[in-house]
């Protein structure tokens, strides 16, 4: 009788050991879900998006969900106010308010300034009635199409960019004018129960650093998007890395690097989780290349201009490229020895040593330079993964 009671017992007790294993698998993966939500809620990771309204692309093809923030661009300052003046920016605006019924959490903000429309800022900020002119117009502007806070692109405050007028003052005025805008936001946010944005993009190098303040200038801002590209560009008339992570040990010219910039913003008083690491999805060109066994850092002819994502990847497909790699500065470049052209670029293995940094470092998280320049995703979709 024992026997037969042992017997029918034992199927309920694997059973019971079945269901309670099940139970504890299904508690784990609550467990770690829980985890993983805690732990993406803790370090707040954005993934920030440039779109170009000047670019021929449609934005309604643009992936929402893998993005935190839009920052469109750019608005200039017109008569000493934000003004759009593309005649299809209004439409392209409404697209990307409207991404966010695919993204509920998404905060599309607007750009003033950039390389082009920069020449303006330092003559609107030297004075304060025409910096509380172009705060208030800030708001406006920012309410008319529903935007969720201001983007600053001021290329470069006390520096020369393209023809713009700049002033030693540029540094404390800079500052000032940020203040201005940040409490006219404050003000409307008031009112409207939210808190506006307000950011900026800021030059990677030295250079910048010393010729602005930063460590009182983010008390005003949400987050700062560092451009860590363009080290090597169009105007210099020798090959190099133009968005490397590492400095390069084949370095000759004095150079620059993604942990570099990171840290020179440190230095100056920016909190480590404010800054976010900026990415490009674009490479740069140079042709007329000296021919040399090793074109990296090499004279050339012409300077490096813009190439998008997309535009490499076809280049790649002609065969008539080398894919090199620099170990000490993890950067990809390529090399056309028959036409003498090199390229430097970020491949998705660049994207990802980069998301390890950013998480590795503590970081607000990426931005990237431009939506467009990567219009299958490949990049996106590495850095989305990689991040979370």
């Amino acid at each position: 009788m024992k026997l037969i009671k042992l017997i029918l017992l034992f199927p309920l007790f694997f059973a019971c050991n079945n269901a309670s294993d099940k139970q504890k698998e299904t508690n784990q993966d609550v467990s770690n879900q829980e985890q993983t939500t805690a732990k993406r809620s803790d370090v707040d990771l954005k993934i920030i998006g440039y779109a170009a309204g000047y670019e021929d692309y449609d934005f309604s093809k643009i992936d929402a969900t893998k993005l935190t923030h839009i920052n469109f661009a750019f608005a200039n300052i017109v008569d000493g106010k934000a003004a759009f003046e593309l005649e299809t920016d209004a439409a392209k605006i409404a697209t990307l308010i409207g991404l966010k019924e695919q993204n509920p959490d998404l905060k599309v903000l607007y750009s003033v300034g950039g390389w082009v429309w920069s020449d303006q800022f330092s003559t609107m900020a030297a004075y304060d009635e025409s910096r509380k002119k172009f705060a208030v117009s800030c708001v406006e502007l920012l309410k008319k199409h529903n935007f969720d806070g201001v983007d600053l692109d001021w290329e470069y405050p006390g520096q020369r960019a393209e023809d713009n007028d700049f002033r030693p003052s540029d540094k404390d005025n800079f500052t000032l004018l940020l203040a201005e805008i940040r409490q006219a936001l404050d003000v409307q946010g008031e009112k409207d129960n939210t808190h506006y944005l307000l950011t900026i993009a800021t030059g990677a190098d030295q250079t910048y650093i010393d010729h602005t303040n930063l460590g009182e200038a983010h008390k005003h801002l949400d987050f700062i998007n560092v451009m860590c590209y363009d080290f090597y560009q169009g105007w210099m008339f020798q090959t190099g890395h133009h968005a490397n992570l590492h400095p390069s040990d084949k370095e000759k010219y004095g150079g620059n690097s993604g942990v570099e910039s990171i840290d020179r913003h440190i230095e100056a008083g920016v909190p480590v989780e404010k800054l976010v690491l900026g990415i490009p999805f674009y490479g740069r060109q140079w042709e007329k290349v000296t021919p040399t066994e090793v074109p990296l850092y090499a004279s050339a002819n012409q300077g490096g201009y813009i190439i998008s994502y997309w535009e490499i990847l076809e280049k790649l497909k002609s065969g008539k490229y080398e894919k090199m790699y620099d170990e000490s500065a993890q950067a990809t470049y390529l090399w056309n020895p028959t036409e003498n052209i090199f390229i430097s670029y970020d491949t998705p293995k660049e994207i990802k040593l980069k998301a390890d940094y950013i998480k590795e470092k503590g970081l607000g998280g990426a931005m990237f330079w431009e939506y467009s320049l990567d219009k299958d995703q490949e990049l996106l979709n590495t850095l989305f993964e990689s991040l979370f």
